[in-house]
């Protein structure tokens, strides 16, 4: 039978996303994400639980990250499941779960500029139209 590791996660930036480059100049970004859980109990009690996962990225993926995410932005990512293991400075052995991105998902708008921009154009005529974007201006 084969396997399946396979991770879909919506969530928040935790922090800031931290980008690095290996040896071989492939970038990497590290970041955290909160993923809110909320449901009713039976009793009618609202319950409300917080995930926190730590997430890894490499190459444009990692770039474009870093680049246009930031503390408390939306993200859906979707990768596989890695466990990582290292020795500590102090000689103990440390593991850890973490999710490898291999795809990205913007969820909403432009950072504080989204709903604002919304309903200023709201009111323009419909007649006017964006100018031309380079494809380089687009982030994927």
């Amino acid at each position: 039978m084969s396997n399946f590791n396979k991770v879909l996660l919506m969530g928040n930036l935790t922090r800031d996303p931290q980008l690095s480059y290996l040896p071989s100049q492939t970038a990497v970004v590290e970041f955290g994400l909160a993923v809110n859980r909320k449901w009713t109990s039976r009793d009618g009690e609202k319950k409300e639980e917080t995930c926190f996962v730590d997430c890894r990225a490499f190459g444009r993926t990692a770039e474009n990250i870093n680049k246009y995410m930031s503390k408390g932005r939306p993200l859906f990512v979707e990768g596989r499941l890695t466990f990582d293991t290292w020795t500590a400075q102090d000689g103990s052995k440390r593991s850890k779960h973490r999710v490898t991105v291999e795809n990205f998902q913007f969820i909403g708008g432009a950072s504080g500029q989204g709903a604002r921009q919304t309903e200023q154009n709201a009111g323009q005529a419909d007649s006017q139209v964006e100018p031309n974007r380079n494809s380089d201006d687009i982030p994927f």
